[in-house]
């Protein structure tokens, strides 16, 4: 107790883990940022391994690569890594850098339990890609878990059931902390209607994800039960229902949805008003769409169930709730290209990422209506339109904002810019070679190619194989991003107080209304 304050620190200083050591007992936000963002990388060359495996194979008809059990469980392991490795984490690590700058916290409410919630995710990696070298290897049963099929499965099931149930954690662990920290620790003067988008879209998620996880976690301990002390929850010799699950499941997954795109729109939010140097349009309207997409998810669930018997007034209430939700996301594309509307604009880095955003998005959102017309889906459900249509609003969607975010605030995260004419080569790589490879699986789940086969037809070899080219030319252009993350991390151009020349700094002040101010004239950001 004698020991002075002074002496206590120095005490600490010295104790403290050098090297990558530090990073175990980390409380800084912006040390936890980094260890998501680098973890979200990681997992995204994962999971981007297996689409390789998968479009290799599926290159031509007949099994060439993998047996049809390896190549499910590919499909399944694929899908949960990409979710909850590459794009959650993604977006909490954005979260955890900059929430606490935009709303003037010195860091998260929660400092110790956000280091807890970053160290849950790499054991929980582990289990799932660890599921392929127990002995029948990894659940082959889709990335949904239906039963039977999770009902019969090896040792990896319960893998992969453990390790949802430990992400599902670290998610709820993290969402309380970025809910609290924004509730509690604004600066003086920021309300609620003054905060930055991208604080809002993290604020709606994380409600979202509180609400859903435990759900998920409900759902899959029932399938753990049913395994094995003999319950019956989705078998039905013993009085259970397997269409129950897909009811829990979806209830989780539906939400799960948005929790992997709100943060995208907060993203674009922050980087179409600073390269069009004007102030978001209509704010306001921005933050109710976005809530407005959160409640309707809640109730679209059935969407994914179309053909699975519902009555008839029940396939018609989904497909009309799913369709009310395309009025608040139209209402944000309208708001970002009237942003982008006679606005000074510039196409660095970031900015080609969001109007590929805005573009690509559109157009996954425009098949998920066409699959949201229930006589329409009944033909196209289970087929590739569906994987066409999804890759759309997440790789186009999630994942692109993800890496315009990452190119929008690597100097402010650095201290270097990064290569410009670098990261431009990536923007048109990325895009030319994303629509090479899943432009063509609209026709062919149009044509009635079934998803998560290994083998198919010879009518469709030639969308096929467009596909696969286009897969592995995407796959290779994202070690380009990697080396441009590196070599900007390394060193570079230092970048000046206000990175994006010309703007002003309005990275700050753009996206939430500046205090007392009309905008009748344009607002001074001295």
């Amino acid at each position: 107790m004698e020991a002075t304050q002074g002496h206590a620190h120095d005490d600490h200083h010295d104790h403290a883990p050098q090297g990558f050591g530090h990073y175990f007992t980390t409380t800084n936000h912006k040390d936890i940022g980094s260890l998501y963002l680098w973890f979200s990388m990681i997992m995204f060359f994962v999971g981007g391994f297996m689409a390789l495996v998968i479009r290799a194979e599926l290159f031509q008809p007949g099994i060439q690569i993998v047996n049809p059990d390896v190549f499910n469980q590919l499909t399944t392991i694929h899908a949960l890594v990409m979710i909850f490795g590459a794009v959650m984490p993604g977006f909490v690590g954005f979260a955890n850098w900059q929430i606490p700058l935009m709303v003037g916290a010195s860091d998260m409410a929660f400092a110790r339990m956000n280091n807890w919630s970053f160290w849950l995710m790499p054991p929980a990696a582990i289990l799932l890609v660890g599921s392929f070298l127990v002995p029948g290897g990894a659940a082959g049963s889709g990335w949904t878990l239906y039963p039977p099929l999770s009902v019969q499965g090896g040792m990896s099931v319960d893998m992969t059931i453990l390790a949802v149930h430990i992400m599902g954690a670290s998610s709820i662990m993290g969402s309380i902390n970025i809910i609290t920290t924004i509730l509690n620790m604004r600066a003086p003067g920021m309300t609620l209607m003054r905060m930055p988008m991208f604080v809002w879209t993290w604020l709606i998620t994380a409600y979202l994800l509180i609400a859903v996880m435990p759900v998920l976690a409900g759902a899959v301990t029932m399938l753990l039960t049913d395994r094995h002390f003999g319950t019956h929850f989705f078998n039905a010799a013993g009085g259970g229902d397997p269409t129950m699950f897909m009811h829990i499941f979806w209830f989780f997954g539906h939400p799960e949805v948005y929790i992997m795109i709100l943060p995208a729109f907060g993203i674009i939010s922050h980087i179409i008003p600073t390269f069009a140097r004007k102030p978001l349009f209509g704010y306001a309207s921005m933050v109710y769409a976005t809530a407005s997409i959160a409640l309707l998810s809640f109730i679209v669930w059935g969407h994914h169930m179309f053909t699975v018997g519902m009555p008839a007034a029940g396939n018609l209430f989904f497909m009309y709730a799913t369709m009310l939700i395309a009025v608040p996301t139209g209402v944000k594309v309208f708001n970002w290209i009237a942003t982008m509307w006679k606005g000074s604009m510039t196409f660095e880095t970031p900015m080609l990422f969001a109007v590929g955003f805005v573009s690509l998005f559109t157009i996954g959102g425009f098949s998920g209506l066409v699959c949201a017309i229930t006589p329409v889906d009944i033909t196209i459900h289970n087929t590739y339109y569906v994987v066409a249509h999804f890759h759309y609003v997440l790789f186009s969607g999630a994942i692109y904002s993800i890496m315009g975010g990452a190119y929008f605030w690597l100097p402010k995260w650095t201290g270097h810019m990064y290569d410009e004419k670098l990261g431009k080569v990536h923007f048109w790589l990325t895009t030319i070679f994303f629509n090479l490879t899943f432009f063509p699986q609209h026709f062919l789940g149009l044509a009635g190619m079934p998803r998560r086969i290994p083998d198919y037809a010879p009518q469709f070899t030639e969308f096929n194989q467009i596909s696969s080219i286009g897969a592995f030319g995407l796959g290779i252009s994202q070690l380009l991003f990697l080396y441009v993350v590196i070599k900007c991390i390394r060193g570079g151009v230092k970048a000046p107080a206000k990175p994006w020349e010309g703007a002003e700094g309005l990275e700050w002040t753009v996206p939430s209304p500046a205090p007392y101010h009309t905008f009748e004239t344009p607002p001074s950001f001295h």
